[in-house]
């Protein structure tokens, strides 16, 4: 953790790490591993709200919880952009990270790969298998997302990329009162 902010470092730290290494495969085990999953999840979700800092909402979109679904926000210039955000469980996990996706925001960056999984290869993955298997759900959206939408989306906003929603409402608006003038 040398050469991190101590923000992140206090945040990483109050993350229950997981201590059950199960994947998808693994039966009673991977269900334990759930059970550690979501303490994790709740933790960090709980801590983020205390710190005004509330920015993702997930859950597991299967009863096996191999796939996750939900929204994450980032905050630009005072505007709240939102995102769809999916993944699945690799059957490796949790040797494997999961690949997060945004799919609203597939081939607008280059730092993402086809489908809307964002580019995590470079700074994450390397960290990811020295933690594992402590690291959890929570660990990826918090050392992988975050960063991630905290690099990216200012630049997608700023060579308009991305708009905001009301930005396109707005247009959509004037452009009808435009066309209903004659």
């Amino acid at each position: 953790m040398e050469g991190w902010d101590p923000n992140t470092k206090s945040t990483l730290t109050q993350i229950p790490l997981l201590t059950t290494k199960a994947g998808p495969r693994d039966g009673a085990a991977w269900t334990q591993r759930l059970k550690e999953e979501y303490k994790s999840l709740i933790a960090y979700t709980q801590m983020n709200k205390s710190k005004d800092n509330d920015w993702f909402r997930i859950s597991a979109a299967n009863p096996e919880g191999t796939r996750w679904t939900g929204k994450c926000w980032y905050v630009h210039n005072l505007l709240k952009y939102e995102f769809d955000l999916q993944f699945d469980i690799p059957v490796t996990y949790p040797s494997t990270a999961p690949e997060l996706e945004l799919p609203q925001l597939d081939g607008k960056t280059q730092k993402m790969y086809r489908g809307g999984k964002i580019c995590l290869t470079i700074h994450f993955k390397p960290l990811w298998a020295k933690n594992s298997p402590r690291f959890g759900i929570a660990h990826a959206l918090c050392l992988g997302l975050a960063p991630w939408l905290a690099a990216e989306v200012p630049i997608l906003v700023d060579s308009g990329m991305i708009k905001h929603k009301d930005d396109t409402a707005s247009s959509n608006i004037a452009l009808l009162n435009y066309r209903n003038k004659d």
